[in-house]
């Protein structure tokens, strides 16, 4: 395993980072899941600031402030619904990891922590989604030495056992 990469299971709302990463639909406007509860521990102005970017396009990521999270940016990936995998949805999952990290480098950012993007009623199939998350993390991290800590933010058991035994192998 990557020594800059870390696994907990937390509550990715309580993490004090430079940027948590939100599993945000492309309206930005908040949700249900990871999205819900970092609209609700961000208060009013996040959503009132994701008002203003017009939305993201699937597989593309978007900063704002985190107002009264612990951390200081939220990023905003927008990763695709599973409708099979036979829609590029790989692709797209792998692009909105790498467009988070590629913006908390614009933004010289030292840590970042992610959830399971589009694992929740995006029903992106758990395993394949942790695997990309950690290959394109993995590869992004060994191509740019500014990032010092990407910290996986699981908050259930079953993802924290499939992320422990992707990272030992």
């Amino acid at each position: 395993m990557n020594a800059k990469i870390k696994l907990i299971k937390t509550d990715i709302t309580k993490l004090h980072v430079n940027a948590i990463v939100n599993a945000a639909n492309s309206s930005l406007r908040g949700g249900g899941g990871v999205d819900g509860a970092i609209h609700r521990a961000a208060g009013r102005q996040l959503l009132n600031e994701c008002k203003t970017l017009n939305g993201c396009a699937t597989g593309d990521a978007k900063i704002t402030a985190a107002y009264k999270l612990p951390a200081n940016y939220v990023i905003h990936a927008v990763g695709p619904v599973w409708h099979g995998g036979k829609y590029g949805e790989a692709d797209k999952l792998r692009s909105a990891y790498r467009r988070s990290l590629e913006i908390a480098v614009e933004n010289n950012l030292k840590t970042i922590a992610f959830p399971n993007i589009s694992t929740g009623v995006y029903g992106f199939p758990k395993k394949q989604a942790a695997e990309i998350a950690i290959t394109t993390v993995s590869d992004f991290l060994s191509e740019n030495e500014q990032i010092e800590q990407v910290i996986f933010a699981v908050f259930d058991d079953e993802n924290l056992q499939i992320y422990n035994e992707l990272l030992r192998s």
